[in-house]
């Protein structure tokens, strides 16, 4: 069976992390029954509860007792729902015994980014103009979640609102597992962290120009930046609405697939809402893929990093060998930096319009300069010319693709700097 680049793109949303570092976690004076469960899957994770070899509640103390030894390092929690959590492990295990199961989640502690709004529990969008704000509803991700029988472990650190690479936080920046004095990426960074040390099973992130790919870059771990009104963005602390998604992020392309299964789907209520065929992701992504074509982007490696430009040539080396072959491409101007001054040019104020003139104060200073910014104006006839250029490419961008099914490239041109590094440069850009 051959795949289109559409087929293909829906099955793993262009999924692809590489492990970048050859750095280890140490485990070292964590609870024997954490070491054992924490390390799973999703897929797998699931698979357990289903055949009753493992309960809810034991994979949701596994994950907080691992939590205990790690998170004072790691920093990338904001608020970890333990009582709520243990309390809705122990109704899904009921629930389990009288032979109910709520969905293919059932039972499975994950984390949300913490710009995802949840009743009764802080939604902070890791700033202090939202520090004590508690939602009234669930964003419809949430529920979609809950619905599916996952639990929520907690809220993860991010960037303040989003608008950054995971160095800025009201709550102090999440710290990459793999090397603590790095970057995680962001903005979804405590999403990435809490994956790749082993503290959930499944997080979300959102992503306006790399918020979901980068922090899975850097953390070695995996993530899908769904097409664009895929998965509904309503009840998300927006960074640019044009520009934002909401996405999975686990230790496997298969756990991926699981979560946007759950995730996907209409919402009448969203602006950005597309509605679009139901698929099932997980049957999906065991097509074969020996019929692709893949391309490589002219330019695609320049400025790269030698040990970046070494990891990806060998993945895409690889890959080769499992398709049609690999040749380079070229592909029309995406003007990335120009989409993201749709952003620039008011998007992003006009949601924070009605907090920074009462709060401005609370934002973080690299924030509430660029803020101030966009407050003091930008010609409006920028932004819709911009909007109407973002539109046709996206209407358009498939024509390229006449002779090869997907692209592969690098995500990042570097590994994760250090994070006392972006501090100074911050530092220097206030200067």
């Amino acid at each position: 069976m051959t795949l289109t680049r559409r087929d293909f793109g829906r099955i793993v949303g262009g999924a692809l992390a590489l492990h970048s570092f050859g750095l280890q976690l140490s485990a070292a004076a964590a609870d024997d029954n954490a070491d054992s469960l924490t390390p799973l899957s999703l897929t797998e994770a699931c698979s357990k509860i289903r055949a009753s070899a493992v309960t809810s509640t034991q994979l949701t103390h596994a994950c907080l007792d691992h939590f205990e030894v790690h998170e004072s390092k790691l920093d990338c929690f904001i608020t970890v729902m333990r009582d709520k959590a243990l309390a809705q492990a122990k109704m899904l295990d009921e629930e389990q015994k009288s032979g109910t199961l709520r969905g293919t989640l059932h039972g499975i502690p994950v984390a949300l980014k913490d710009n995802l709004d949840t009743p009764g529990t802080r939604t902070t969008a890791g700033s202090g103009v939202f520090q004590d704000r508690v939602p009234t509803e669930d964003a419809p991700v949430t529920a979609r979640l809950k619905a599916a029988g996952a639990i929520i472990i907690g809220k993860t650190n991010l960037h303040e609102f989003a608008m950054g690479g995971g160095d800025v936080s009201f709550f102090g920046p999440a710290r990459n597992p793999w090397a603590l004095d790095h970057n995680t990426g962001g903005s979804s960074s405590g999403s990435g962290a809490a994956i790749s040390a082993h503290l959930c099973y499944g997080s979300l992130g959102t992503g306006t120009a790399g918020s979901i790919r980068n922090p899975v870059s850097f953390c070695g771990v995996v993530g899908i930046k769904p097409t664009y009104g895929l998965v509904p963005i309503r009840g998300i602390a927006p960074l640019c609405v044009s520009l934002d998604h909401c996405g999975p992020i686990t230790k496997t392309v298969e756990d991926a697939a699981m979560m946007l299964n759950v995730l996907a789907g209409y919402d009448k209520l969203d602006i950005t809402s597309v509605e679009h065929t139901k698929e099932d992701y997980v049957a999906g992504m065991r097509r074969p893929v020996a019929g692709l074509s893949l391309g490589v982007p002219v330019g695609a490696f320049d400025g790269v990093d030698e040990e970046v430009e070494r990891i990806v040539q060998a993945a895409i080396d690889l890959l080769g060998t499992m398709t049609k072959g690999v040749k380079e491409v070229s592909l029309p101007p995406t003007n990335d930096e120009a989409y993201m001054n749709i952003a620039n040019l008011g998007e992003t104020y006009t949601y924070h319009e009605q907090f920074f003139k009462l709060k401005s104060t609370r934002y973080q200073l690299m924030d509430r300069i660029r803020l101030q910014a966009e407050a003091d104006g930008h010609p409006r006839g920028g932004f819709i010319r911009l909007r109407w250029e973002l539109e046709t490419l996206r209407r358009t961008i498939d024509d390229a693709f006449s002779d090869f099914d997907l692209v592969v490239l690098p995500r990042q041109k570097s590994t994760a700097p250090a994070l006392n590094d972006m501090i100074k440069r911050n530092l220097q850009t206030i200067a």
